[in-house]
């Protein structure tokens, strides 16, 4: 019966109805982008034809945890700049985060210092791509909201579970689901066809030696999100910090006066993604209204 009732939690999950599953200028940009005749041009006027997705991409590029020294003011220099897959998790991070409810503040917050974390680790170890490994820290937990999302009355008798016993978001998904957010969220990323290099760091941002080819990526996201934790941006009653992988640390090559430098590094981008935050919440609150 327990195998039944979990098979049940694994479908409805992967048959998400309450999220988008592609938003049409995703499919649209896909196959755009195997004709090698397409110019970034042309991509960046079909993502402009939606306003208000256009303008959401530009805040994100533009934010702390991108870091480019100059603003990006037009989407062709974005899709220049990060790549497609990038931008493709872009745009659908977008509509994630729009489905978010007021209560969720914490989740973004925490979405967001993680991607800070990550853009710091990735340039420091010179890691190709860290603008890759940036987002996947910020998609690390669309798991989180899948579940809230498509299974709600589980949702709830997780949570309780977290407050009452004061044990991990992770542990309590694994209880009442026999299996956890980091699984589901590599489920989502592989629906959506985004590239390894952001599927195995969401998949195993808790086990980040699972990873078969993206070990680095996954190992950076793992820390990242260890990091922004103990820096006190978690989310909600999930006070717990995970426990850190050794193997995932030895691969960073991370000293203690690495990471005193990182913190400070942290701390100053924060500031940035703290308004920018509250730019995206008020957003989210006057669309309520």
């Amino acid at each position: 019966m327990e195998e039944e009732k979990q098979q049940k939690f694994r479908q409805a999950l992967r048959d998400v109805k309450n999220l988008p599953t592609l938003p049409a200028v995703v499919m649209k940009l896909t196959k755009m982008a195997e004709d090698p005749d397409v110019t970034t041009e042309q991509m960046g006027r079909v993502i402009s034809k939606d306003h208000i997705l256009g303008a959401k991409l530009l805040k994100l590029v533009n934010s702390a945890f991108y870091g480019f020294p100059q603003r990006v003011s037009s989407l062709q220099s974005a899709i220049i700049l990060l790549g497609f897959s990038v931008i493709k998790s872009l745009i659908i991070s977008a509509s994630i985060f729009e489905f978010m409810e007021d209560n969720d503040r914490e989740l973004w917050e925490h979405s967001l210092g993680c991607a800070v974390v990550c853009n710091v680790l990735a340039r420091r170890l010179q890691v190709s791509d860290p603008e890759e490994i940036s987002t996947a820290g910020l998609i690390h937990d669309i798991g989180k909201v899948a579940i809230k999302m498509e299974l709600p009355q589980e949702y709830r008798e997780i949570e309780a579970m977290v407050h009452d016993r004061r044990i991990s978001m992770r542990e309590a998904e694994t209880e009442v689901l026999g299996f956890n957010h980091a699984e589901v969220g590599g489920w989502l990323a592989k629906t959506w066809n985004l590239p390894s290099k952001l599927v195995e760091p969401v998949a195993m941002h808790h086990n980040p030696s699972g990873a078969k080819k993206e070990k680095m990526a996954a190992a950076i996201v793992h820390v990242g999100d260890i990091i922004i934790r103990c820096m006190g941006l978690g989310h909600g009653e999930d006070v717990w910090v995970p426990g850190l992988e050794q193997r995932a640390w030895q691969l960073l090559h991370l000293t203690a006066a690495d990471v005193d430098e990182i913190l400070v590094e942290v701390e100053e981008k924060l500031w940035e993604v703290k308004g920018f935050s509250l730019d995206i919440m008020a957003e989210f609150e006057a669309k309520a209204d």
